[in-house]
């Protein structure tokens, strides 16, 4: 059995701020230690629960934060950035029996700690067939093409709640409770380790893999913060303005709409001017 766990970083445990997540700062590399923790916890867990194998991809911001020296031996990670498959890198190569969502949030636009969707301000809404899609769906729609289901998910509790949308028999760790975007009632590191750890051994018992799900087409509607955002992204071919502030664009596999998602980011990110947006 080999599990791919794709670790996101504003879930961890203890997170709360921006200055929590953003590499080089003080508390980034405070925090880094307690995230490192969620991911050997849920690696553990599916080593007790019968996996052979486990493979970390990280999948926050320059995807260089878990610190390699404080994980299991069994563990291998995929470290780095510009990845075919971004988050879920890895689950396309057909050895992968189950996906564990470590440390993720809830999507742009809603209520969570440090929710966002892929960018952290610019996007006020993602949309995936009418339904507000959090990364957690997104990626959940992605995997189920490679016939992986998820089977566990940590991050804050609303999290939790959204994850019962998208993967409803995964196993699910509350590892703060959502007071605001900027604040939480966080267990420690010990408790949400333990907790991490059995809810993970149970999952392993859900990681069977299944045909793959082809659902689509999938029409992606994002909306932005500000009007020269939708603009930029309707250079990405098949990207057209839906409105003032909105885009969207209809894709026949997910393959294809988390491919062309990330590019419609990458090029919106980088037409953010630093004082003005």
């Amino acid at each position: 059995m080999k599990i791919l766990i794709s670790a996101d970083m504003e879930g961890a445990t203890g997170v709360t701020w921006p200055a929590d997540v953003l590499p080089g700062t003080p508390q980034w590399e405070r925090c880094r230690s307690m995230f490192t923790s969620d991911v050997n916890a849920a690696a553990l867990g599916f080593f007790d629960g019968g996996a052979d194998a486990v493979l970390v991809n990280e999948a926050h911001w320059s995807m260089r934060n878990l610190l390699l020296e404080e994980l299991d031996e069994r563990i291998e990670m995929l470290t780095g950035r510009h990845k075919s498959l971004s988050m879920v890198e890895g689950v396309q190569h057909g050895d992968v029996d189950g996906i564990a969502f470590v440390g993720y949030h809830t999507g742009a636009g809603a209520e969570g700690v440090l929710a966002h969707t892929y960018l952290a301000n610019q996007l006020t809404g993602v949309w995936l067939n009418g339904v507000r899609a959090s990364e957690g769906l997104l990626n959940a729609q992605v995997v189920a093409e490679y016939g992986v289901p998820v089977v566990l998910v940590t991050g804050d509790d609303l999290t939790c709640v959204d994850a019962q949308g998208y993967a409803p028999a995964a196993r699910t760790v509350a590892v703060k409770d959502h007071v605001s975007r900027y604040a939480a009632v966080c267990r420690t590191p010990a408790r949400t380790a333990a907790d991490i750890r059995a809810a993970a051994r149970e999952a392993a018992a859900l990681a069977v893999r299944h045909e793959p799900v082809r659902g689509g087409p999938f029409t992606m509607e994002l909306e932005y913060d500000a009007e020269h955002l939708a603009a930029a992204a309707t250079v990405v071919p098949g990207v057209a303005r839906a409105g003032e502030r909105r885009t969207s664009y209809t894709s026949p596999t997910m393959y294809e709409a988390i491919r062309t998602f990330k590019a419609v980011t990458t090029i919106v990110s980088a037409a953010v001017e630093e004082q003005y947006g």
